[in-house]
């Protein structure tokens, strides 16, 4: 049997985003039935009216609730969804043609209950938002852990570009009050209950992020502080990888003492690891300014990330401190 895709789609006070979002489901190049279900999470600007501009072009449901929290608007979403397979994305986000093809033919020849896309820069970003794209999805910068690679088995899937079915969300309960950190968290929870998760080449999404240095630096902080008690929830997803931005920063200080005090030579690896940097980025987008703008959204990113890291792993895996109330920022009520 034929799964019917229902794409859940929380959004809190973004109703330019959901529109240009919806512009994009019409452009896909995808012949059968599906539906979007939109859920307006407590919103004090909603897109009621831009959803209702889609009915006629869309088979669109949409929902408000009171503000809980994307995790639980998602949850809300796929108990009113029709669908067998349900398909995550955030507000910020934008569909290629492809995208739906792509997913539906990957699952009839390889099912799986759950999936996770990349993430990708429309050509039309702007120039920040494709250096802070590049040093979310590269190799050089994240080791191509939102999914660059062709093929991860046991992939943690992000809820930018998520698809489980209705019986691993039904299993399972679906997202937790945390974030972030619900996505990989629900992945591990649908690992443990024997269902396969897996990355589907080419089904990425535009990802638009629309923040300045400062969110930047705010969410990256937020991922860093979130990782240690997904390790204490689920330590068989510990990676060492994990450690890297801390262990950048200590090598990043080290290295410019050791350059101003003993010997400039010192400071040559980081100044290497900057140009391969630029160089990578400036190739890939075919702008030389996006690759300095790259150079710093990696220390945004390393230092943000490294920091809160370490302090959560201090109070959380080290000092046995619980989540809730050393953190109460990262969990919705």
């Amino acid at each position: 049997m034929e799964d019917y895709f229902s794409f859940v789609i929380p959004v809190y006070n973004r109703p330019d985003e959901i529109q240009e979002l919806l512009n994009s489901f019409i452009h896909l190049d995808y012949n059968k039935p599906f539906e979007v279900v939109i859920v307006e999470d407590g919103s004090t600007i909603p897109c009621e009216a831009i959803v209702a501009h889609f009915k006629e072009q869309l088979n669109i449901s949409y929902f408000f609730k009171s503000n809980s929290g994307p995790g639980d608007s998602r949850n809300f979403g796929m108990k009113k969804a029709k669908g067998t397979y349900f398909i995550i994305l955030d507000s910020d986000c934008l569909l290629p043609p492809h995208y739906l093809n792509v997913i539906s033919n990957f699952l009839s020849e390889n099912y799986t209950e759950c999936f996770g896309g990349a993430d990708a820069a429309h050509q039309s970003f702007s120039n920040f938002q494709k250096a802070i794209s590049y040093v979310m999805t590269s190799f050089w910068t994240t080791g191509g852990i939102r999914g660059s690679r062709n093929a991860v088995q046991k992939f943690e899937p992000r809820s930018f570009n998520m698809g489980l079915s209705k019986k691993a969300f039904e299993v399972t309960g679906g997202f937790s009050d945390i974030h972030p950190g619900e996505d990989p968290d629900l992945s591990q929870r649908i690992l443990k209950a024997g269902f396969k998760t897996c990355f589907v080449p080419n089904a990425y999404v535009y990802h638009k992020r629309r923040i300045s240095w400062g969110k930047f630096y705010k969410q990256v902080q937020k991922f860093g502080k979130v990782r240690p008690i997904l390790n204490q929830w689920h330590p068989e997803s510990s990676k060492v990888t994990f450690w890297f931005p801390s262990m950048f920063i200590v090598f990043v200080l080290v290295s410019m003492i050791v350059g101003a005090f003993i010997s400039p030579y010192a400071l040559i690896p980081i100044g290497f690891y900057m140009t391969v940097l630029f160089l990578d980025c400036t190739f890939k987008n075919k702008n030389p300014y996006i690759g300095l703008l790259s150079i710093v959204a990696m220390f945004v990113q390393f230092f943000g990330y490294g920091f809160a890291f370490i302090r959560s792993w201090y109070n959380i895996q080290l000092l046995n401190k619980n989540p809730r109330q050393q953190y109460p920022e990262l969990f919705f009520k």
